[in-house]
């Protein structure tokens, strides 16, 4: 990052942040999107399978990782007011953390993903291939936790490429690893969607260990010596960490848990309504990737200039990464309107989870519009290190008023599953809203506490 003066250098800096951000995040969700097409390729159980085990760790993974996207904020404006030597502790307390809550995950998903599965009503198959897929993930937890940390701490410097070559440099590597041990290759029996599981875990320990080489040996990372003289735990510091964390953590869990709610509601569903709303659920998550990039673009930008105490270049930011939203919406929807079909096909040829699958993306491309206006929104208030209300608009807006109504909608009116998208567009449409509202006072709010400071 550096201090920029004009709107032309400003949006050149927030291009150079805001693409390799976008491949980067791009990249580590056709990880996912690779797992449930190729898994779909596989049969529509294996696609169910796959779908009800990522319903119960995108929610987990999505809330813990914002705990360790603190992690972001905080550098970026430690490097803005020029207390680079304070970077060191932070990192290694960081580290300490996202080890501590990865063991704990595993743990946690280890003991109860069979009862959760045993209260669903699910196809024996389609249950056993979701235990053993998530049960084949958690062994790449601990690296996956320490990589996104590691990342984190790159990206809150400006430096988006290398975590966009890490990740492109993975992609491939893990769709051979699906090819493998989904379908059986060179030896290895067919594990079918648990394949992807295993192939997926196997991945997240090789771009740990490419984030620790590249932190150790590439500049300006390596000056600060982050895996060296070693300090012991600190508990403060990872108070300090879950006090910016926690809020954001519940925030995208409120958000993610919603969609993976909806699917296994779903589950009374038949296992053709599970895969077609699992693949138009996929499709729609990765153009989400677009709007998350800007957020997460605006989070470094905006916690530099406001570390630096320059609140009117902070603003300026913020509305830029605002109005690129629309964009971003009118450009998914157009995506989703015209390649419905072909995009349906491309996770199973069966012509009645086509036909649903067209269904369930003709409401995604209304509810990306409200995803696409908030999302930035979000990454604005993180970078005001604001992310208490967040998590409370999340909350209501998701869980108190999305997802009752689109149970309702589902269970008494003939909409029947469609019922839970309409709710989804309520939820997020309410979010984005009072996102607006919340930033708008932050802004005011920030410029009267700097004015006091100065007099």
């Amino acid at each position: 990052m550096y201090e920029t003066s004009t709107l032309q250098e400003k949006i050149k800096l927030f291009f150079y942040i805001l693409i390799p951000i976008l491949v980067t995040q791009v990249g580590m969700y056709l990880m996912n999107f690779f797992d449930t097409i190729m898994s779909g390729q596989a049969g529509a159980t294996d696609l169910a399978g796959v779908a009800i085990g990522s319903s119960l760790w995108v929610p987990i993974f999505a809330g813990i990782n914002g705990i360790l996207l603190a992690v972001t904020p905080i550098i970026a404006q430690l490097v803005g007011a020029k207390k680079e030597s304070e970077v060191p502790k932070k990192m290694q307390q960081a580290l300490y953390l996202a080890t501590v809550l990865a063991l704990i995950v595993m743990v946690a998903i280890f003991f109860i993903v069979e009862p959760i599965l045993n209260q669903m009503d699910l196809e024996a198959e389609v249950s056993r291939i979701a235990k053993y897929y998530l049960l084949a993930l958690i062994t790449g937890v601990v690296p996956l936790f320490i990589f996104n940390t590691l990342r984190n701490f790159i990206d809150a410097h400006g430096k988006t490429r290398i975590s966009m070559t890490i990740i492109l440099i993975s992609l491939p590597l893990n769709i051979l690893f699906n090819y493998i041990f989904i379908f059986g290759k060179f030896g290895i029996p067919a594990f079918g969607g648990i394949g992807s599981g295993i192939a997926t875990a196997i991945t997240y320990w090789l771009v740990c260990f490419i984030a620790i080489a590249v932190v150790t040996n590439i500049r300006p990372f390596h000056s600060y010596q982050i895996f060296s003289n070693w300090m012991k735990p600190v508990f403060s510091e990872w108070l300090a960490q879950l006090k910016i964390g926690v809020p954001i953590g519940f925030a995208i869990f409120f958000e993610t848990s919603i969609f993976s709610a909806v699917t296994l509601f779903m589950s009374v569903y038949s296992t053709y309504t599970i895969a077609a709303h699992t693949a138009a659920m996929n499709f729609a998550s990765l153009l989400y990737m677009i709007p998350l990039s800007v957020g997460m673009t605006l989070t470094i930008a905006i916690g530099f200039e406001v570390g630096a105490k320059r609140l009117d270049h902070a603003r300026t930011y913020g509305y830029l990464g605002i109005s690129g939203g629309v964009f971003i919406a009118i450009f998914a929807g157009l995506v989703l309107y015209i390649f419905d079909e072909p995009v349906a096909r491309l996770y199973n040829s069966n012509p009645e989870v086509v036909k649903l699958t067209t269904q369930f993306i003709s409401y995604a491309i209304i509810y990306q519009f409200a995803d696409a206006f908030g999302a930035p929104l979000q990454g604005v208030l993180r970078g005001y290190k604001d992310v208490n209300t967040t998590l409370i608009i999340a909350l209501v807006s998701y869980w108190l008023i999305g997802l009752p109504t689109g149970w309702i909608l589902a269970n008494y009116t003939s909409l029947s599953p469609f019922g839970y998208w309409v709710g989804i567009i309520v939820g997020l449409s309410t979010g984005a809203i009072a996102l607006l509202f919340r930033l708008l006072y932050i802004q005011k709010h920030a410029r009267t506490k700097i004015k006091k400071a100065s007099n």
